[in-house]
């Protein structure tokens, strides 16, 4: 079975955004710089055409990277408004029941996780534990380094 890359529209068109300038920006840019290194003379002991080379191969594995991640995603369901169960795509306001913090975070596929923006993977142990819990739920989490227990306050999509 092929895999499925789970992203938001806004991670769709990152990625267009990041390949678009790698094949348009990036790998002309490269192409100069192997094209100097080579006017430099002996390419056996050049070291800037080896860090050339080095580079081009990052970016065409890059380019490629992508581009499968392009052709093998499934999109998340975006529709705004209010939701009855935590999902993908959702974004949930939880009370951290042990300290009384409101954490607010939305579950996105794993590639666009961004924890500095609050967006956690939906392979993450929160966002395991309350998918399919709705707003009123208590949710006992549990790693294997500390255990806690949240109330789901409100869940929507943005």
């Amino acid at each position: 079975m092929e895999e499925r890359i789970l992203l938001t529209k806004e991670g769709v068109a990152k990625l267009e955004a990041e390949r678009e300038n790698l094949i348009n920006v990036v790998r002309p840019e490269v192409i100069e710089e192997l094209q100097a290194a080579r006017a430099q003379g002996d390419l056996s002991e050049n070291a800037d055409y080896d860090a050339a080379r080095e580079r081009q191969a990052s970016v065409e594995e890059r380019i490629k990277e992508v581009g499968y991640m392009l052709d093998h995603y499934t999109l998340i369901d975006e529709k705004k408004g209010g939701v009855k169960k935590v999902s993908l795509g959702a974004t949930v306001t939880i009370l951290d029941l042990d300290d009384d913090v409101e954490r607010t975070y939305t579950i996105v596929g794993s590639i666009e996780s961004d924890p500095d923006q609050n967006k956690i993977s939906n392979e993450a142990p929160l966002a395991r534990k309350i998918e399919g819990k709705k707003v009123g739920d208590v949710v006992n989490i549990e790693t294997s380094d500390y255990q806690y227990k949240i109330q789901i306050l409100k869940i929507e999509r943005k």
